[in-house]
């Protein structure tokens, strides 16, 4: 192989010629991340991190009242159906129905995020107005489960099937 020194004799004896061979030579890539660009990433991963949580924290707690929807759907079931049995000039009092009467027990609304303590039905209600007038209400707050939902409080169904959320 030629050098260098032998290609060009300008650079003979002189200190800054390199000893490599002039078909050898080979550009160094480098390798890996400086710290700027890692840092970056961090600060982009940190902010997607902090729009996704509350986002992501809204879909759970919506997935926990899916349970509370259901039960609240089966109860207004039940009512219509009571309704229908007694009919407009039943001569109990509408006001003082309540889920024993519609066949429930403490065990039928007991789930995994709105359950009873076992003495009353925790997060469930029914309140009767009239024949056929009713709302039925789930609060998060009063159900014994540690993963209860935080956001709404309370949930409400009416004779008419009209769902309202309270914070």
């Amino acid at each position: 192989m030629v050098t260098l020194e032998e290609m060009i004799p300008a650079f003979a004896g002189t200190s800054v010629v390199s000893t490599r061979f002039l078909g050898e030579v080979k550009t160094e890539k480098r390798k890996g991340f400086t710290l700027i660009e890692l840092m970056v990433i961090i600060f982009i991963i940190g902010i997607l991190a902090v729009a996704a949580i509350p986002f992501m924290r809204g879909r759970v707690d919506s997935a926990k009242w899916s349970e509370g929807k259901a039960a609240a759907g089966s109860l207004r079931t039940a009512a219509r159906a009571f309704c229908a049995e007694k009919g407009p000039d039943w001569g109990g009092t509408w006001v003082n129905v309540d889920l024993d009467d519609l066949g429930f027990t403490y065990a039928d609304l007991s789930g995994k995020y709105f359950n009873n303590d076992g003495t009353n039905y925790g997060a469930y209600s029914i309140s009767f107005t009239g024949y056929d007038t009713y709302t039925v209400t789930v609060t998060a707050s009063n159900s014994s489960s540690s993963e209860k939902p935080s956001w709404p409080s309370v949930v409400t169904l009416n004779q008419d099937g009209t769902w309202d959320e309270t914070p």
